[in-house]
């Protein structure tokens, strides 16, 4: 069905072209013969036919949507209750990361100041997608980086169990040229602004018909006469310019201008008009996003609402008019200062402002606020996600709507130690080996445990780069990240396997027809005789788990990946039970969140809600939770996955992390070093980081001297939950010799608490190992990571692997 805005005017063309014929036949019978004025009639006619034009598109845009809105993209609403993990810093600068200020009365929304115990402080009123939420005067207090107490100081200091801070805004999904405004009411503009406005712009606003004969003429003249094309333009003709037209000078524009100017001062009032250029001009460019209305600017130069603004401040916004690139406060203050107190001037000649507030006014600094350019949106990896999964999620006419209001996943405090962590790394990095600067990229994606919900997501080292998004697109083998899925397969078969089942880590050749002979070799290219599965995997040894994953089969474990969340299935070889096949960091996140999760398949999402511009919930597609894997099997594979970073490839770990945090993980190492991998999970997030070149030149790193290293400083500065999966009913703990394989006793200094399927345990007991013989069994290192060089013991475990 056609929109009634093309049903009307292919209406009124219709009409027009009928009665132009008609004019057309009576104009060539009346004035055959008589060609001057039958093309004087016919240019009238033609004029008439334009202004029909112009008039519809005037009135269409004016009396339809005025404004191409934006939707906003929020992140994640800090929820703050007694018991956050929450230090009082943190607190506050996540109160300024939503333009909160201090003050010494917080009474006021979006004010703080800072206790001797914490801080008190004004919330704003915040719709959110599950109704209003009220301001609120409030108390916060801290104790050993807990909070420990949260009160309504207007309600007679009245314990509150929750609260829920606005969320700040992280973005928009922007309609044509990245246009970003916020809108204002009339009413909502102070009167200054609009006292400036007219005093140093047009100062016969309110009695003009839309035009300046007097201006039009002298830029008419100075035109013709050579000189430079100039303006002489009122607010109205500004407003047609910036809401129709190009910033094009020509005569043929400026004629267009006029006319348009006059028409829409035919239909609408001044304060319609005056209304809708405050809030349509541009006055400025945050990178690829364009700043429009003064209600934005205020924000964007000061950080502060417009009616909060100063008088000096007015007046910088004002005389930013003329030109926002000629008069940036930020890039060409001393111009845009000058500037500005012309305006103050022309205010106190004209008496909308006495000479002692020029006077005080004009010795004021600017002060705009330092401000970095973000574009459309300082997580530009993380919009693209968001992006992609409104296109999976929503219905394409919900999309269509002007103004939602979107609300996601990101945890901003998260987001910023995953920058950190991966940029400080990989110069570290760098710097240590000795290689050219800004070689290495990365990538890190970060979720939450039980909701699979994307905390973080960093595309590459330049993190505010709106470009190649490494953590979605990077499609790179992965390498022993793929093993756990090997041995959730054999472990799910609890009458033949168990986390001691010995392994065959023997030479080994595998022919497939039309394909070259396979033989897998170990990291440490040795071969390790009968191990147990659990040390196969903590160690990664190659050949003993292709071993058995061929045995298991290998469409088997492939069609196991599908099932996982890896929409597309590997290449059925046996090499694709090493990881020779790619994905990218956020298709890894998705397969360890499963196993995070116990076992149960939860789509990753960035988006929470959406509501429309009047905060009309949006209808969605339901999240499919599916269990996918039976709980006792993945718990006795998280442990193993706990030992990988206990005593196997991932053990350097240590270097960042306590040992009571249980932390679950694997190392990921390509053919040629040419990819570092690591993911891994705690109590409540799971994390993968990827390291290598764009090029898909070696990098010389492992799993653990790379990735890992990025994934430890990362955790250590989120200070995540210790992993305690739940006990299944059908498993138990069991104390197990390592040396023998064998039960022993309770207090067995060398023993290894090992869960297993209730049944599946051994029986036979055995004495308990002295450390000197368990020390003399393990000897060798592991996969996936360097041995020590001879006589290079003094070195920290950090400084080996990066050397």
């Amino acid at each position: 069905m056609a929109h009634p805005v093309w049903q009307k005017t292919w209406s009124v063309t219709r009409r027009f072209g009928s009665a132009l014929h008609s004019a057309w036949v009576w104009f060539r019978a009346r004035y055959r013969g008589k060609p001057v004025r039958m093309t004087v009639l016919l240019l009238l006619l033609a004029l008439s036919g334009y202004l029909l034009y112009l008039d519809i598109t005037i009135r269409e845009a004016f009396e339809g949507r005025k404004f191409a809105l934006p939707a906003r993209v929020y992140a994640r609403a800090l929820e703050v209750y007694p018991g956050l993990k929450l230090t009082p810093d943190e607190f506050v600068a996540d109160l300024q990361a939503v333009s909160y200020h201090e003050s010494p009365e917080p009474n006021e929304p979006a004010t703080y100041k800072r206790t001797l115990k914490g801080v008190e402080f004004a919330t704003r009123e915040f719709v959110f997608w599950d109704g209003r939420q009220a301001p609120q005067r409030l108390r916060i207090e801290f104790d050993d980086a807990k909070v420990t107490l949260l009160q309504d100081r207007a309600a007679g200091d009245r314990d509150v169990p929750l609260l829920r801070l606005e969320p700040p805004v992280i973005g928009g999904i922007y309609p044509g040229h990245n246009e970003d405004r916020a809108l204002l009411r009339l009413n909502q503009v102070p009167k200054t602004l609009i006292d400036a406005l007219i005093a140093i712009e047009d100062r016969q606003y309110y009695t003009h018909w839309g035009i300046d004969p007097r201006g039009i003429a002298r830029a008419l003249f100075k035109t013709v006469t050579g000189q430079r094309i100039e303006g002489g333009s009122t607010l109205t003709q500004q407003l047609v310019k910036n809401f129709f037209l190009t910033s094009k000078r020509t005569l043929t524009r400026k004629a267009t201008e006029v006319l348009m100017a006059l028409l829409l001062e035919m239909h609408y009032g001044k304060d319609e008009i005056l209304e809708t250029y405050f809030n349509e001009i541009y006055l400025g460019q945050d990178a690829n996003r364009a700043i429009h209305g003064f209600g934005l600017a205020s924000h964007f130069y000061f950080d502060r609402p417009l009616d909060r603004l100063e008088l000096h401040e007015l007046a910088t916004l004002v005389g930013m008019v003329k030109g926002p690139g000629v008069y940036d406060p930020r890039k060409k203050p001393e111009r845009t200062l000058h500037r500005r107190n012309i305006v103050l001037q022309e205010m106190a000649r004209l008496n909308f402002i006495t000479q002692a507030q020029f006077v005080e006014a004009r010795q004021k600094p600017l002060g705009v606020v330092h401000r970095a350019p973000t574009g459309t949106s300082p997580y530009p990896a993380f919009l693209q996600l968001v992006h992609r999964q409104l296109r999976r999620d929503y219905h394409e006419d919900d999309l269509r709507s002007e103004g939602l209001r979107i609300f996601t996943t990101l945890d901003p405090r998260t987001q910023r130690h995953a920058e950190q962590a991966l940029t400080a790394r990989l110069a570290q990095i760098e710097k240590a080996r000795k290689t050219p600067a800004k070689t290495l990229e990365g990538a890190v994606v970060v979720t939450s445990t039980q909701h699979g919900e994307v905390l973080a997501l960093v595309g590459g080292r330049e993190a505010r780069f709106a470009g190649y998004n490494r953590a979605i697109d990077a499609q790179r083998p992965i390498g022993s990240l793929a093993k756990p899925i090997v041995f959730l397969t054999a472990l799910e078969d609890k009458d033949r396997y168990t986390l001691l089942t010995p392994l065959n880590d023997g030479p080994l050749v595998w022919r497939e027809r039309g394909a070259a002979d396979w033989e897998p070799k170990n990291y440490d290219r040795q071969f390790h005789g009968q191990v147990p599965l659990r040390i196969v995997l903590a160690n990664s040894y190659n050949v003993s788990t292709a071993r058995l994953g061929i045995d298991l089969g290998v469409d088997r474990i492939l069609d196991k990946l599908v099932r996982f969340g890896i929409e597309r299935r590997p290449p059925p070889y046996a090499s694709s039970l090493l990881g020779a096949f790619e994905l990218s960091p956020l298709e890894v996140a998705q397969l360890y969140q499963t196993f995070a999760d116990g076992g149960f398949r939860t789509p990753l999402r960035a988006i929470r809600e959406i509501v429309t511009a009047e905060g009309k919930p949006l209808q969605r597609y339901p999240l499919n939770v599916e269990p996918v894997a039976a709980p006792a099997p993945v718990y006795l594979l998280t442990a193993a996955l706990q030992g990988v970073v206990r005593e196997g490839t991932g053990q350097g770990l240590s270097y960042w992390l306590p040992a009571e945090l249980r932390a679950a993980g694997k190392t990921g190492t390509t053919d040629g070093l040419r990819d570092s991998w690591f993911a891994g999970y705690t109590g409540d997030r799971v994390a993968v980081v990827w390291i290598g070149r764009d090029d898909n030149q070696p990098t010389g790193l492992t799993g653990a001297s790379g990735a890992m290293t990025v994934w430890g400083e990362l955790m250590k500065s989120l200070k995540p939950e210790p992993l305690k999966p739940a006990l299944p009913e059908n498993v138990e703990l069991v104390r197990i010799d390592p040396l023998t394989g064998l039960r022993t006793a309770e207090d067995c200094e060398t023993a290894v608490e090992l869960p297993f399927i209730k049944g599946t345990a051994p029986t036979e007991k055995a004495s308990c190992a002295s450390p000197s013989a368990l020390k003399q069994k393990a000897g060798g290192a592991p996969a996936d990571k360097p041995a020590p060089a001879p006589g290079d013991k003094k070195k920290s475990w950090l400084r080996r692997v990066l050397e």
